[in-house]
């Protein structure tokens, strides 16, 4: 019969339909993993020094708690602040003292500590305010030597009557001083160093 010559061939091609229905099946390929980018919500910032507008606040210079927690004393009296006029001849735009711990019924320059920022037209006119001032505290006898503010130099400068610290920074000039007394001499200079760092400092918020 005509089927039973091609019944043969039916099986062989049934057998190889069933094997093919028993093989294993490969395992799906995982989705790709798209990494997750994580956007901060926040910057985190380092005050430092630069040579930044003058503020019109002594809190913004050194505030007057930091001032007393470094010569490890309350202040007497009160902080007073001094705004300067510009001086065209000198080449000095703007100027401020602030006065920390001035004694009841006592003249401004009685302060415990005082610290100056002056600004000037260029940074070589500052620079060379800075070297006269020194000069001439020099030739008056005082000692001068080197100090670390930040990370740049200045002097420390010892008269009869006070410490002085002094430096610039771009157009920017620094004077911290206090009384002879207020510390010894060996802890004074990092103190008033200190100051004059945070004086110069930009305050990020």
């Amino acid at each position: 019969m005509p089927v039973a010559r091609y019944f043969p061939a039916l099986l062989a091609m049934c057998a190889m339909a069933l094997l093919a229905c028993a093989a294993p099946k490969k395992p799906a390929a995982p989705p790709p993993q798209i990494p997750k980018i994580v956007i901060p919500t926040s910057v985190t910032r380092t005050p430092v020094m630069a040579d930044r507008p003058i503020p019109d606040d002594c809190e913004l210079i050194v505030p007057t708690t930091q001032v007393a927690q470094g010569i490890g004393q309350d202040l007497p009296g009160d902080t007073r602040m001094i705004i300067g006029l510009p001086e065209p001849s000198l080449g000095r735009t703007a100027k401020i003292d602030c006065y920390y711990g001035i004694p009841d019924a006592k003249p401004l320059p009685d302060a415990v500590v005082v610290v100056g920022i002056s600004t000037y037209a260029d940074e070589a006119t500052a620079k060379g305010r800075v070297t006269e001032s020194v000069d001439a505290e020099r030739s008056e006898g005082a000692a001068v030597s080197e100090v670390d503010v930040g990370k740049q130099k200045a002097s420390m400068i010892a008269n009869a009557q006070e410490r002085l610290v002094v430096g610039s920074l771009g157009k920017s000039t620094f004077v911290v001083r206090a009384k002879n007394g207020v510390l010894p001499d060996d802890k004074i200079a990092p103190v008033l160093a200190g100051f004059a760092a945070q004086s110069m400092t930009q305050q990020i918020s």
